[in-house]
């Protein structure tokens, strides 16, 4: 298949496309549910790995941004500074790394039946949407322990949590259509997310971030979505409008272009793969 072939979606009807997602809702619930419990069968802890990984990553940053190298924070305490920021980007970086090769893997049921390949990828990122609801449990006491109060700036998450959606869901359709034609993807994916956190505020804080850099420093979603999570439930502050809205072109931009290329790549998966 060659690159014009690829990236040719002038055919692709999104509306009919989404519908038949729609319709397919069942299918979707039940491969979701299915990968949660494959995820974490004859697994000793369980979900509790799900708080684990945030966890332990806010520990250790803790230890060393807070003790050694002493991170701002401004009136947060690094722990639940960081573990807004873990939280956001575990998310994100969980989403990506089991929906990229989602197809590749199940590779018989994509050649054999046919079904919206898009469940494939999408249960992906609700399975790690659930665990991130898991680790966030963890976030309430951690509130309380540190007391940390939430303002009604807090009802805003919602609105962040459907952007960070959004654009997830375009870089896991877009890399996973990808990853079936060019398999180097997989190794280029691990890579990638390391060096998209430290472009990201997960470790500090956004205010680091020389002036003259973040009109471009906030071109990257992440960055954006981030500061906002942090603004709302740490700061009681309004997020960064003008950012924020420009995050949301950008994420539904991805998301439109991505749905287009995926299902107007879909023709070949059966062949390919």
């Amino acid at each position: 298949m060659t690159f014009k072939e690829l990236t040719n979606t002038s055919v692709v009807h999104i509306p009919s496309a989404a519908r038949e997602l729609i319709e397919a809702y069942e299918l979707l619930y039940t491969w979701a549910r299915r990968e949660f419990r494959i995820r974490y069968s004859q697994s000793l802890m369980g979900a509790a790995w799900a708080v684990l990984q945030p966890l332990a990553l806010m520990v250790i940053f803790t230890i060393v941004f807070s003790r050694f190298l002493r991170v701002p924070t401004g009136d947060a305490p690094y722990p639940v500074f960081s573990y807004v920021g873990l939280l956001a980007w575990t998310f994100f970086a969980n989403s990506l790394t089991f929906a990229i090769p989602s197809l590749v893997n199940n590779m018989n049921l994509v050649s054999k039946i046919y079904f919206p390949r898009e469940i494939l990828p999408i249960s992906s990122i609700m399975v790690a949407f659930i665990d991130t609801s898991i680790a966030a449990v963890l976030f309430i006491p951690m509130l309380i322990v540190y007391q940390v109060p939430v303002g009604w700036s807090a009802l805003l998450l919602p609105v962040i949590l459907v952007v960070q959606i959004i654009f997830t869901l375009g870089v896991s359709l877009w890399a996973a259509a990808i990853n079936v034609f060019y398999r180097d993807v997989r190794f280029v994916v691990p890579l990638a997310l390391q060096i998209w956190m430290y472009l990201s505020p997960v470790i500090y804080p956004a205010s680091q971030v020389p002036e003259w850099v973040r009109p471009v420093y906030f071109l990257n979603p992440m960055a954006v979505l981030i500061d906002s999570y942090r603004r709302i439930l740490l700061f009681d502050q309004m997020p960064d409008w003008p950012f924020l809205g420009l995050a949301a072109v950008i994420a539904g931009a991805v998301l439109i272009l991505a749905y287009r290329h995926f299902k107007g790549a879909e023709r070949q998966f059966a062949d390919v793969i």
